[in-house]
């Protein structure tokens, strides 16, 4: 039982970074409107983000190794509220971009470290199924958060929402103080062992694939909103209900992927969703202008919106035990460099009024990733 509610509050702080990072999606409209600045600005709280979490993420990882989980997890989390309470009351967007990116580089120890401590947990045959488990908070945070970031942004303002995310990480973090074993550390960290990962070439287009798959997503993911807008004149209330199918969607598939990874196996579970993420982002391009298509489409790309990368996570791990925290970090650290790419290239074609392109850019990213896992395919990892 304690297993389970230490499992259970690293997925919840996912859940809260999940919010923190991911966000400003949701009230891109009123962030604009309350700060006077353009949807590509706002936009840019996630692009420029996203760039902090990729530098940092390797380096706090290694900074952090031999601090105590338990103490680092939940104050990586106390400083998270502390930012998002500084954001609800910032008086310029200036002042709420120099807050949040100061707030992320925080907020990259989260995710690599929550990953490696259940790793610490759970024998290891659980492994695999417990880290997709902590991953739920992600999905969580896209099917029940972002449409509730919508909502509340919408009928009660940014600031409002910006106070709420600050009371769920603290809540978060004092429950992780609870639940979580004192005195977990993880494998010491060099730079020796981020150097391994870079001659290990298995390892290296792992990261690759994670890094087009995900580029492919974000481009598309981060104006979702707006693009809905655009393509179908559809306004916040539709926006959040395709945000709760995106991450429902999400939080099924990593259901299924967590069931199904341990008689699949990791490779042969992630080529399935990867064909989820691609199929589902060709029925959106395709059906664009068209909103019961669109919503079909992202229903089937949201299968594999969140299992895809916690299944990129396990392999990880099992490719190379010593080196896991170097190695998930590294992987989250390409992950949110697909975000910045990703929400730039998005970004810049909404900016140009391409609204229809950006699936279909969407979908070149993705269908490389697919290239490269069928490329490196050995039936097993």
């Amino acid at each position: 039982m304690k297993t389970f509610w230490s499992r259970f509050a690293l997925m919840a702080g996912n859940f809260a970074v999940g919010i923190s990072v991911l966000g400003p999606a949701g009230m891109l409209r009123e962030l604009a409107d309350g700060l006077q600045v353009g949807i590509h600005d706002a936009g840019l709280l996630v692009t420029f983000g996203a760039v902090i979490l990729c530098v940092g993420s390797p380096v706090m990882v290694w900074l952090t190794t031999r601090i105590d989980r338990r103490l680092l997890l939940a104050g990586t989390l106390s400083v998270i509220a502390l930012g998002e309470a500084a954001s609800a009351l910032a008086p310029t967007y200036a002042f709420v971009l120099a807050v949040r990116l100061i707030m992320l580089v925080v907020a990259a120890i989260y995710t690599p470290q929550a990953a490696s401590t259940v790793s610490l947990i759970v024998p290891g045959r659980d492994r695999a199924s417990a880290i997709s488990f902590v991953f739920l908070g992600w999905s969580i945070a896209v099917a029940g958060g972002l449409p509730l970031v919508t909502f509340f942004a919408t009928h009660f303002g940014w600031r409002m929402t910006y106070g709420i995310f600050a009371a769920i990480s603290l809540s978060i973090a004092a429950l992780l103080m609870l639940v979580v074993p004192k005195g977990l550390r993880g494998h010491p960290l060099s730079l020796q062992s981020f150097a391994d990962i870079a001659r290990n070439r298995p390892i290296v287009l792992m990261l690759l694939l994670t890094l087009l798959h995900t580029s492919g997503q974000f481009t598309v993911f981060i104006y979702l909103a707006p693009l809905l807008e655009k393509l179908t004149g559809a306004g916040p209330a539709v926006a959040g209900s395709y945000f709760a199918m995106l991450g429902v969607a999400g939080f099924v598939g990593n259901v299924i992927a967590t069931s199904i990874v341990t008689s699949l196996g990791t490779l042969r579970t992630l080529a399935l969703f990867l064909g989820a993420i691609l199929s589902g982002l060709t029925l959106w391009s395709l059906g664009a202008g068209l909103l019961p298509v669109m919503g079909a489409g992202v229903v089937i790309w949201g299968l594999g919106f969140a299992a895809s990368n916690s299944m990129q996570q396990a392999r990880l791990v099992a490719a190379a035990p010593p080196l896991a925290s170097a190695s998930v970090a590294l992987n989250t650290s390409v992950l949110y460099v697909g975000q910045a790419v990703g929400s730039g290239v998005g970004g810049l074609l909404y900016a140009s009024g391409a609204f229809w392109a950006v699936g279909y850019i969407a979908m070149v990213f993705v269908a490389a990733a697919c290239s490269v896992l069928a490329a490196t395919w050995n039936g097993k990892t």
